[in-house]
């Protein structure tokens, strides 16, 4: 019996073998990996990567997908978790010594950036990993200073992780096909990150970009003064999208010192 995409849980279901391969290619699977893939949905990628690795995870939400998962796959190759992936605790995943955990999947585009954020926690304990998004947001997940997809997804993903935009996939390799274009990222998380207070960075950021139109000085009125902006190293007159991820830490830095 055919499963019907519920559109609550964001269901676009990738089938294009091709893309698949590609995918498949990109992440390179190992045999020995700690690999998560989120949200499986059919199988079809958990079915191209159980073909490289002994054994791998995954967390769905839907039950019905999950009695397919269960009927589909060998208990001993594939762990289940049942549950949500933005309250799920992914350091509770085995990884042997040595290693760190993979993670991928093709997220849910609704609760796109809380589940990128949600991942960022568990960022020390991962090698890397590879998501399919909307386009745009791996657009501004990657944006420079200075374009128009630069902003408070940029700061602080690119805080935490380097990443690079892999390639285009189509709306007609997944079924239902979106209603707009995909993209796969690669994220890895940066061996020292700048040293910051992190709720102090995410509320400076917050703050610049609630009025993209406004000089960054008008943006920060109330939180800091023109003089500090300038010890920052930055031109009180610039606006916040022109304003790059170091400036960001230091500005944060005036208000909190680093642990």
């Amino acid at each position: 019996m055919k499963h019907v995409a519920r559109k609550r849980f964001g269901q676009n279901f990738l089938h294009d073998r091709f893309v698949l391969d590609d995918i498949t290619a990109a992440i390179a699977p190992q045999a020995d990996d700690a690999m998560v893939e989120i949200g499986p949905g059919l199988g079809a990628m958990t079915e191209q990567l159980l073909r490289h690795l002994k054994q791998m995870h995954v967390v769905e939400l839907d039950r019905d997908l999950i009695v397919r998962l269960e009927k589909t796959f060998n208990p001993a190759k594939l762990t289940i978790h049942s549950g949500d992936a933005l309250k799920f605790d992914f350091a509770q995943i085995p990884v042997p010594a040595g290693q760190k955990l993979r993670i991928v999947g093709n997220l849910p585009y609704n609760i796109s950036s809380p589940l990128l954020f949600h991942l960022a926690d568990f960022a020390p304990l991962v090698q890397d990993q590879h998501f399919m998004l909307q386009k745009e947001v791996v657009e501004r997940m990657v944006a420079e200073p200075g374009s128009k997809a630069y902003g408070r997804l940029s700061v602080m993903l690119q805080w935490r992780y380097d990443m690079s935009l892999l390639f285009i996939v189509p709306p007609t390799a997944f079924d239902p096909p979106p209603k707009v274009e995909s993209a796969i990222v690669r994220m890895i998380p940066v061996t020292e990150r700048l040293a910051c207070d992190q709720a102090t960075l995410e509320a400076v950021v917050m703050k610049a970009f609630s009025q993209r139109r406004k000089v960054i000085r008008n943006c920060l009125a109330g939180m800091f003064t023109e003089e500090q902006i300038k010890a920052a190293g930055i031109d009180p007159t610039l606006r916040p999208e022109t304003v790059g991820l170091e400036q960001y830490v230091a500005l944060a830095n005036l208000l909190k010192a680093p642990q």
